[in-house]
């Protein structure tokens, strides 16, 4: 692994300790995974792609407003985001299951890279990025700095649209 790459994944370590350091001062929050709810659907959240069977819940901050937020997310197998981007500066840890996740304007299939439970990616803003899983659900962590939104590639493929 790059050096670079460390050293921001343990700057971002740094950073969500110091979050929940704060949170627990202030509104004392301490959450174990099986305390994590999300809802049955989160079609409309803003930061998400839209895509039918993805739920959210937002463990911090708002993504709508400014300001640093994390949501957790869960994919359903076989689901397939098409490019988008979102105008704020992201990362990315997958909690469970496989991602498989690129950079590009077209879905392609051979691009995409394996992430496994534990892997790291980033979202820069405006950079377009498709995704996918396979036969099991993936849980994802997102943080970003809102507010947040995500704009298609190419309009017909967003599902708020349809």
């Amino acid at each position: 692994m790059k050096a670079w790459k460390i050293a921001l994944a343990l700057a971002l370590g740094s950073v969500a300790a110091t979050v929940v350091v704060a949170q627990e001062e202030k509104g004392r929050l301490r959450l174990a995974p099986e305390e994590i709810k999300a809802p049955a659907a989160a079609t409309t959240q803003a930061g998400t792609s839209g895509v039918a069977g993805l739920q959210m819940s937002v463990l911090s901050g708002n993504p709508k407003r400014a300001g640093l937020y994390t949501v957790f997310l869960k994919l359903p197998p076989n689901t397939r985001i098409q490019p988008h981007a979102h105008p704020d500066d992201r990362v990315g840890i997958v909690v469970s299951g496989t991602w498989y996740f690129a950079y590009g304007d077209a879905f392609d299939e051979s691009k995409l890279k394996t992430l496994p439970a534990g892997s790291f990616y980033t979202e820069p803003p405006d950079a377009n990025h498709f995704a996918m899983t396979k036969d099991e659900p993936v849980t994802i962590y997102v943080s970003g700095t809102g507010p947040t939104g995500t704009t298609y590639v190419n309009p017909a493929d967003d599902p708020s649209k349809k």
